[in-house]
């Protein structure tokens, strides 16, 4: 756990930077590309969240930006309805294995009770490369349901 408090934050149209920053972080860890623009995230995030199409939380620890969630609110009659997708999920580097991602699962999840959701899906990175994100999700309560696929429009 954090040696400091840990403090979860809603996230506003205000946190669209940091958001879009986060989401970043994330694709360049994921591809290893360093190299991929930030401009289209920003774009996207403050559109967004700026509308209010997602949300999501921030973890804090003794102030500091720790790790961010977003989330989806989706329907689909395979899930008896609404539910959630966790979009994005991110912890910098120095504060994994603390409990923040632990944290973050958690406030999605009563965020999803809150909304009447029947479930919250996640997209965990391709194996064996991302074996960790993959076990974590597994130790959060989420069950695997097979790969993604996406076209590209």
């Amino acid at each position: 756990m954090p040696t400091h408090p840990l403090t979860l934050l809603a996230l506003g149209p205000e946190d669209a930077r940091l958001a879009a920053d986060f989401v970043h972080r994330l694709i360049v860890e994921l591809s290893g590309d360093p190299d991929i623009p930030t401009s289209p995230y920003r774009e996207a995030a403050a559109d967004l969240l700026g509308s209010g199409r997602i949300g999501g939380a921030k973890a804090l620890v003794a102030g500091q930006v720790a790790g961010l969630i977003l989330l989806d609110d989706c329907a689909a009659i395979y899930a008896g309805g609404r539910f959630g997708e966790i979009t994005e999920l991110y912890v910098l580097p120095g504060y994994r294995s603390q409990g923040v991602a632990a944290r973050l699962i958690g406030w999605a999840v009563a965020q999803g009770q809150a909304r009447g959701w029947r479930r919250i899906e996640v997209g965990a990175p391709a194996l064996p490369e991302w074996q960790r994100s993959f076990d974590f999700y597994r130790r959060e309560g989420f069950a695997e349901v097979g790969p993604r696929l996406r076209r590209l429009l």
